[in-house]
């Protein structure tokens, strides 16, 4: 993406559908030697990215409704377009044969020939309105698999509940044009990320565990799905060792798929995309980065981060904070939502709460 090059060159905000945003602490957040933070664009409520044929940033949004698409200019600021707006929140987004797809709660929407048309951009296409309309745990993140299927989970409608197996608490997947529904995992509570390992091509995802159990239990958790069919516990087992104590009693750990990787409790781990670029130091290649949100419900406050996930031989070796900052004290001036490996080999890291894209890139001084 030569537009995403220049972003080292320094970009400017672009402030001209946002106003004046206020300015952020860049400084504060904190990164292993030899990498470096920037301010890519200032969206609204970013949550998930996608990057378009053209290398254009298509970003959804949690609580503006909108979608944008950034893009860059060399020497220039960047431009943030609003494509989609007065949606249902349209947190997910996903580019495949020249169209943009957007989660929109209920539905999946299609917006053809997206890149070419930004500046008036095309009424959507209806794929699916098949899913639930709840909103609670109903936003959703979204990709399409090295199978070519789009993949779309359905959080449960509550903390803690036993909803319908058929329409909550799953990973589903389908055709590009909405045919061909299968679910592919259960008993997953809430997963706002998952990717596919570069090398195996096996589904990983992030899930964000129940809350009320008090502040260390049970840990966020990240999962290894390399088939279909599997069973990951909610809502009667909790990180594949913790039974519910309101619904544990009616099966048992050892009847679901364990965990791969236990995360932080509360840390509210939502987008996650293994490193496949090759700007980073080589011990970071297919590593896993994970945007944590941050907890809302712990007394003292943890995540608002991004952390990685190191792996050897395709199983999780350790779990280790990689950007933070985002948090100073028990105040939080950002929340990391999703996390993108640029065509360069930076990392773009989007902030729902500041409003804005970051470039994390390594010089290596």
């Amino acid at each position: 993406m030569r537009q995403l090059i220049g972003i080292a060159l320094g970009c400017a905000i672009g402030v001209a559908a946002l106003g004046q945003p206020r300015a952020l602490p860049l400084d504060n957040i904190k990164l292993p030697p030899g990498f470096h933070t920037e301010l890519v664009a200032r969206v609204d409520s970013a949550r998930e990215m996608t990057l378009g044929a053209k290398g254009t940033l298509f970003v959804g949004s949690n609580h503006a409704g909108k979608v944008y698409a950034v893009q860059w200019r060399a020497g220039a600021p960047a431009d943030v377009v609003t494509v989609a707006s007065g949606l249902k929140l349209p947190v997910g987004v996903a580019f495949h044969a020249g169209a943009l797809y957007v989660s929109a709660v209920d539905r999946i929407l299609r917006f053809d020939d997206i890149e070419n048309r930004l500046g008036n951009p095309p009424k959507p296409t209806v794929i699916t309105d098949r899913f639930p309309k709840d909103t609670h745990h109903g936003w959703k993140f979204i990709a399409f698999g090295p199978d070519g299927k789009l993949y779309v989970p359905v959080g449960a409608p509550c903390n803690i509940c036993e909803p319908d197996a058929e329409r909550y608490a799953n990973i589903t997947r389908m055709n590009p044009d909405g045919t061909g529904f299968e679910i592919y995992a259960r008993g997953v509570r809430n997963s706002v990320g998952f990717a596919w390992d570069p090398q195996s091509k096996e589904l990983w995802f992030t899930d964000n565990g129940r809350d009320m159990l008090g502040d260390n239990t049970p840990p966020d958790t990240l999962n290894h799905a390399p088939k279909p069919g599997l069973r990951f516990g909610y809502p009667y087992c909790h990180a594949g060792k913790i039974a519910d104590p309101e619904l544990g009693r009616k099966h048992a750990c050892g009847e679901f798929a364990t965990p791969a990787q236990d995360l932080g409790p509360h840390v509210a781990a939502l987008g996650m995309r293994f490193y496949t670029g090759s700007q980073f130091p080589a011990q970071y290649r297919n590593q896993i980065f994970i945007a944590e949100h941050g907890s809302w419900n712990r007394s003292k406050k943890i995540g608002y981060r991004v952390s990685l996930v190191r792996l050897d031989n395709g199983k999780p070796v350790s779990y280790e904070p990689f950007a933070s900052g985002w948090l100073q004290g028990e105040i939080a001036w950002g929340r990391p939502a999703d996390v993108l490996v640029a065509p360069d080999g930076s990392l773009l890291v989007s902030d729902d709460l500041a409003g804005a894209i970051y470039r994390i890139s390594y010089t290596g001084k």
